[in-house]
């Protein structure tokens, strides 16, 4: 009983993270979102947590996801840690013309990409 609980929680928990990654796949170049964003548009508006589990494990997935494009609510570099390097996140925003600033990105409402209405115009 108690094992089968866990491997329907183990279930869900893969597939809301491979709805992560379908979602942060489409994050454009030189855009970025929040955890807590991702999470609102799939459904589950209070799973920012679990949109940055699903984030500390983007780098092994196939097809690749930017998860450097996934910041916290306030445009804070939150995830920079679970890069190669600390540096790592942020020149990968600057690479793609994304402003940094003591781990914060400039213009954080200029850049940033809301699923739920980009999505909407297409």
């Amino acid at each position: 009983m108690i094992r089968d609980f866990y491997d329907q929680f183990a279930f869900v928990e893969k597939d809301f993270f491979d709805q992560v990654y379908q979602v942060a796949r489409l994050i454009p170049h030189g855009r970025v979102t929040s955890y807590g964003t991702i999470g609102k548009y799939l459904g589950a508006a209070r799973s920012a947590r679990m949109v940055g589990w699903a984030m500390n494990n983007a780098h092994v997935q196939i097809p690749s996801v930017p998860a450097h494009r996934v910041v916290n609510s306030q445009g804070l570099l939150t995830g920079k840690m679970h890069f190669e390097t600390p540096f790592t996140m942020q020149e990968r925003l600057a690479a793609e013309g994304v402003e940094v600033k003591n781990d914060r990105v400039v213009n954080f409402t200029k850049v940033f990409w809301d699923p739920m209405i980009e999505l909407e115009l297409d």
